[in-house]
């Protein structure tokens, strides 16, 4: 019985003396309460009842948000969020421990007392603007102080810059008035560009439409021209081949009209007797036309000679 018990107090001691400190972790090993050293990762052994392992301490990098309330320079009330990214650095771990029961609280009030001190000096918009200077001076400030309690501020970023709500409403109605300006400034040159081009296409459709009815006449002049010398081969007098194509161009016409029957449009005179009295008519205009001409030859004074 009394080996047995003595196998179990071995035991015992044995697992009361090994320890394991995981990876990126330190432990702090006391005697009797006072610092004995320091151990990094892995399997340890300890004085059971004489070594106490006194504190863990992460050597991995760790993130702090501190959400902040100030004021800017143009009497804005504003929160910030500011991550701080931290250390414990290796070599330091014995001060790390010892020298800073609260890391969290220090570094809060170095965050606290930083912003407080450059975003008063700003306006809101240049909160916006130059979140990195205040995030570079805090990150200046912390490095200073901390790094004698065994801290390293890896970086400092300002993640989050939040306006009062009316603040807030107040901006959001300046940019959509802003957008609203630059929509109807883009809209009234859009306009103004589609009337110019409207105007220049009209012109550009008057100029060929007048040139398309010059050469439309011209050649109207050409055919007609042609048709009376034809005439005039056939042993038609002038005076009575021009008649004679204002009559077929009344037929023409007549005929052009009559195929739309949509048209009401009504031609007076329409009737071949008509056609008939309008070319002797006119036949007749034009033998008085040229004996006119004729007499007023024949009647023409004659200028003396000098």
């Amino acid at each position: 019985m009394f080996p047995i018990i003595i196998i179990v107090l071995i035991i015992l001691i044995l697992f009361a003396s090994l320890f394991t400190v995981k990876q990126q972790t330190a432990a702090i090993l006391e005697r009797f309460g006072k610092f004995n050293i320091i151990r990094q990762s892995g399997l340890h052994l300890k004085i059971p009842l004489i070594d106490k392992v006194a504190g863990r301490l992460s050597l991995k990098i760790q993130q702090l948000d501190v959400i902040i309330e100030t004021k800017t320079l143009d009497d804005v009330f504003v929160k910030l969020k500011v991550s701080v990214q931290y250390k414990v650095i290796y070599d330091k771990v014995y001060d790390a421990f010892y020298k800073l029961d609260y890391p969290h609280d220090q570094i809060t009030s170095y965050v606290f007392d930083v912003v407080r001190a450059e975003v008063p000096k700003m306006k809101l918009d240049d909160v916006f603007v130059k979140k990195d200077d205040v995030a570079i001076a805090v990150k200046s400030e912390l490095n200073e102080a901390m790094m004698t309690y065994g801290y390293d501020i890896i970086k400092t970023l300002v993640t989050d810059i939040d306006p009062d709500a009316q603040v807030k409403e107040a901006m959001n109605r300046i940019n959509a008035a802003d957008r609203e300006k630059t929509a109807a400034q883009y809209e009234g040159d859009a306009q103004r560009i589609l009337i110019v081009e409207r105007a220049k296409a009209e012109a550009e459709s008057k100029r060929l439409q007048g040139k398309g009815i010059a050469d439309q006449r011209r050649e109207i002049a050409r055919g007609l021209e042609e048709s009376v010398e034809v005439l005039n081969r056939a042993g038609i007098n002038s005076q009575e081949a021009s008649a004679l194509i204002v009559i077929t161009q009344h037929y023409d016409t007549l005929q052009s009209i009559g195929s739309d029957t949509n048209s009401n449009l009504i031609l007076l005179p329409n009737n071949p007797n008509a056609a008939s009295s309008m070319l002797n008519d006119m036949v007749a205009s034009f033998a008085a036309t040229n004996q006119v001409g004729e007499a007023m030859k024949k009647t023409k004074p004659k200028k003396l000679d000098s």
